[in-house]
């Protein structure tokens, strides 16, 4: 079955592992999702990544971030712009989540960047998910 939408399954998988205390997770590896493991680590969300090869296929692994209480720094994730329905905002439209307590992830012609960065640098772009 071939994958139409990378990035929801990425989301997906973070989702899950996170439910079920994981320390860390594996998914095949892109531009993408590395950008947006970049992002996440950044803001403070994940604990780190890495790119490994399995097999002659690359794998991005995702290491979860939990607090001292074991609760996980993601509360939860949520794709905006799907293939069926993308969702594209300009540069004044670009929502704030949570009242600022989290982030969103859009694609710019700028590359890969969080809602705020792209607020401050003047550019829209497509809005790929939610973190909060």
């Amino acid at each position: 079955m071939a994958l139409t939408d990378p990035v929801a399954d990425f989301l997906a998988r973070i989702r899950n592992s996170i439910r079920a205390r994981h320390q860390k997770m594996d998914v095949p590896a892109s531009k993408l999702k590395l950008e947006l493991a970049r992002i996440l680590k950044e803001e403070g969300y994940i604990a780190n990544f890495k790119v490994t090869e399995e097999n002659g296929h690359k794998l991005l692994r995702v290491y979860l971030k939990y607090g001292a209480n074991s609760e996980a720094a993601i509360s939860n994730l949520a794709r905006i712009s799907r293939p069926g329905c993308r969702v594209y905002v300009g540069r004044n439209e670009i929502p704030r989540v949570l009242g600022g307590l989290g982030i969103n992830i859009l694609t710019t012609p700028r590359g890969v960047m969080t809602g705020r960065q792209a607020r401050k640098e003047g550019v829209g772009g497509e809005i790929l998910c939610e973190v909060w």
